[in-house]
């Protein structure tokens, strides 16, 4: 190989390396410290969450309080965290001969909110949805345990989605 096959073959690579230097300054990690000092860490165990009515809010709330405290109630609250949560359960497929399903689907939406607390100010809103396939038996107290335990997976999905679009929100400090 000659030295200008060498030189075309090493070309792309020191131009990727020379690109990537070059926007290394342009990003920075989302929970790492902001400009004014904070880490998004510590804006995120700032955020009270608001109570969300029905089962399913039930463990919507203590995810969201889990996954943006760790678990400890928000200490100086500068956030307010409003969400409204929806669910419907379908059964696309049912059984001919027994008439019944063997299969269901918990679909479930949350509306969030994050307003400052002090003024009120909106910080981001949208929308996070979630679905939980479970199986559909027989038995009465298993079918409604396969239900509970889709509508738990479903709440963890939507807190972490919620808890990555405020964390987002907050690091770009809007």
């Amino acid at each position: 190989m000659s030295s200008a096959d060498r030189i075309r073959a090493l070309r792309g690579p020191i131009l990727a390396l020379a690109l990537g230097l070059g926007l290394a300054g342009c990003f920075r990690p989302m929970y790492g410290p902001g400009a004014d000092g904070r880490s998004v860490t510590e804006a995120l165990a700032a955020v009270k969450v608001e109570p969300v009515a029905d089962r399913l809010g039930h463990h919507l709330t203590q995810d969201l309080v889990f996954e943006l405290t760790g678990g400890a109630p928000a200490s100086q609250a500068r956030y307010r965290l409003t969400v409204k949560a929806t669910q419907n359960v379908v059964t696309p497929v049912v059984d001919s001969s027994s008439g019944r399903a063997d299969a269901a689907t918990v679909l479930a939406r949350a509306d969030y909110v994050l307003t400052r607390i002090d003024g009120g100010a909106e910080v981001t809103a949208g929308t996070a949805a979630a679905s939980a396939t479970f199986d559909r038996i027989a038995q009465r107290f298993a079918a409604a345990r396969a239900t509970r335990d889709a509508e738990i997976r479903v709440a963890r999905v939507l807190a972490d989605q919620i808890r990555l679009r405020v964390a987002a929100a907050l690091a770009t400090g809007r």
